[in-house]
């Protein structure tokens, strides 16, 4: 290296090592220790960034007047604060603080005025830091203020103002005083909702999606509603709701919708895998919306190799369409069953009343017409059922994908009557209960229980689709899909009059997306109520959160039978 580049090598040492030596550093000493103090006054000074000795000289001025304001903020305004530069290896500002006896309320009226008094929705501040003998805190009386005006934006209290927003302090005497009264003015309501962009519908189906009538009192939460109705319709790409409060006449808020069209229709298409059923494939076709009345229709596909389905559907909605509708559906399903020669053609057809209850139960009320040709063991023939039909499903869960907490009900009943269009007179119920907890962030509990039952004076008449059978993924793991069932005096498993099938289970997560478990399932399908069999099934498994829900891989050992270990495969949300 020559002369001038071991200068310019030097230069750029020099340089580096000056600018290591100005890194410097902010020090809070608060005696007594303060945590909450201490965290404030480094909030209010910042960072002291790469000054050199004098610029921090120059700072620390600035920073005694930002450790004050930071002190004062909680109450402290007999504080004693001094400040020195630190040289040496590692520069540094000191602020040393004796926060000396905080300031305490003495007197504190909070209060609204108006029609938001009577309205019970409307909360008053219920921080303990706002009442008598508490020590005075500006971020508590700052947020007593913001969430008064907050409730007020909510629920159109748009006039509303502070009559009086005190807050006297005496630092020599140690209290403060504060005084917060509202006065809430009228309350605005919602005008006419108008729509505008290339919706080609009806105009009396999009009011139906609206959740208030004219006149209503403004809520911020039903705009909220009135948006998620009208995205959740399918029939919409985006939707843009306005209510601005400045443009009300005489307290009433116009609401304007501008609304643009989806495509007509979608087309999906699936590849999965379970150990029940197998490689499965499945497929479908929607048309979101065909007239202007927000008719839809579509078609569903799936194909595996003991199983082959086809369904078509159409729909009307009814009121509220987002929950309600009328459906006319029909299919076509082409079974085998397990290890048998046992088969299923079944062909249905009939409407369904779709509603959303105000308890928050989803009902379904049909009328279902099928005809049924099976083979199963010495039973084969030809069924014809006319079933009405009652559903009844509730759902609470804190997560569609992968809930934590949360719990399924499902309820079904038909019935059908030998002389009406029936072969058979017929009672069948099933219901299922699913439950789910996380204790600990880590260890999560999962239940399950599922109940069946058949009546009916001519068994052997009964096709297979409404027969009981157990075993399986999602059944009694440790046995094969549907090999759980009473047999024929040869052998042939014929399914049963009642079916019972319960499930615990533990999982711990072992990383973000991993967790391990342990179940034990039990269960059976049975002729009768008396003495029944069940069998049990235990084991362990994996499970990984994919984006559509949980992959489970099991391995599970039937404790009542000989078989060895039988590894099932399954997926979706656990409710």
């Amino acid at each position: 290296m020559n002369f001038q580049g071991k200068i310019w090598l030097s230069i750029a040492l020099l340089a580096i090592s000056s600018a290591a030596l100005a890194q410097s550093q902010l020090d809070v000493r608060i005696k007594p220790a303060n945590s909450t103090l201490k965290a404030n006054v480094e909030g209010y000074v910042g960072g002291v960034g790469d000054r050199d000795e004098a610029a921090l000289q120059r700072f620390r001025r600035g920073a005694e007047v930002q450790a004050r304001k930071a002190a004062e903020a909680l109450g402290y305004y007999q504080a004693q604060i001094d400040s020195e530069v630190k040289t040496g290896r590692n520069l540094s500002l000191i602020i040393s603080i004796t926060p000396g006896e905080p300031v305490h309320l003495r007197n504190v009226t909070v209060r609204i005025d108006g029609p938001a008094a009577q309205l019970k929705t409307f909360r008053l501040p219920k921080s303990t830091q706002l009442k008598p003998g508490a020590v005075l805190n500006h971020g508590s009386y700052e947020d007593a203020k913001r969430l008064i005006q907050n409730q007020a934006s909510r629920y159109g209290f748009f006039s509303g103002r502070f009559s009086s927003q005190r807050l006297a302090i005496d630092p020599e005497g140690g209290v403060a005083d504060i005084e917060l009264i509202y006065d809430s003015g009228p309350r605005y309501v919602l005008g006419p909702v108008k729509f505008a962009g290339d919706a080609p519908f009806d105009e009396e189906l999009l009011q139906r999606m609206v959740p208030f009538k004219a006149n209503t009192a403004y809520d911020s939460e039903l705009i909220a509603e009135l948006y998620q109705s009208l995205q959740g319709s399918g029939y919409f790409e985006t939707v843009r709701v306005d209510a601005a409060p400045a443009q009300a006449l005489n307290q009433q808020i116009p609401v304007q919708v501008q609304l643009s069209t989806r495509k007509p229709w979608t087309m999906g298409l699936g590849l999965g895998f379970s150990t029940d059923v197998g490689p499965r494939g499945k497929a479908n076709w929607t048309r979101h919306w065909a007239n202007p009345q927000g008719h839809s229709y579509g078609t569903e596909m799936e194909l595996s190799a003991p199983r082959q389905s086809i369904g078509l559907w159409y729909d009307i909605p009814l009121d509220p369409p987002l929950t309600d509708k009328l459906r006319f559906a029909g299919g076509y399903q082409y079974e085998e069953f397990a290890d048998t020669d046992s088969l299923s053609r079944l062909l249905t057809v009939g409407p369904e009343w779709h509603s959303k209850l105000d308890s928050g139960w989803q009902q379904v009320l049909s009328l279902k017409f099928q005809r049924e040709e099976y083979r199963l063991g010495d039973d084969n023939g030809l069924s014809n059922l006319l079933m009405p039909g009652v559903s009844y499903a509730y759902l609470q869960s804190d997560n569609q994908i992968d809930p934590h907490n949360g719990y399924r009900l499902q309820f079904d009943a038909s019935a059908a009557k030998e002389g009406l269009l029936s072969d058979a007179n017929l009672l069948y119920g099933t219901a299922m209960l699913k439950g789910l907890t996380t204790l600990w962030q880590n260890h999560r509990l999962l239940g399950r229980l599922q109940l069946g039952g058949t009546a009916t004076d001519d068994y052997g008449s009964i096709p297979p689709s409404l027969r009981f059978f157990a075993g399986g993924d999602q059944s009694v793991r440790g046995y094969d899909y549907q090999t759980l069932s009473p047999e024929n005096s040869e052998g042939d498993r014929i399914g049963g009059r009642y079916v019972f099938a319960g499930s615990l289970e533990y999982q711990y997560s072992i990383a973000e997306r991993w967790r391990v478990a342990a179940f034990v399932d039990q269960g059976n399908a049975f002729r009768s109520l008396e003495f029944p069999t069940l069998k049990t099934g235990v084991g362990l498994g994996i499970r990984w959160v994919s984006p559509v829900g949980p992959l489970r891989l099991d391995l599970a050992h039937a404790l009542d039978d000989d078989g060895g270990i039988r590894l099932h495969f399954s997926m979706g949300p656990e409710l």
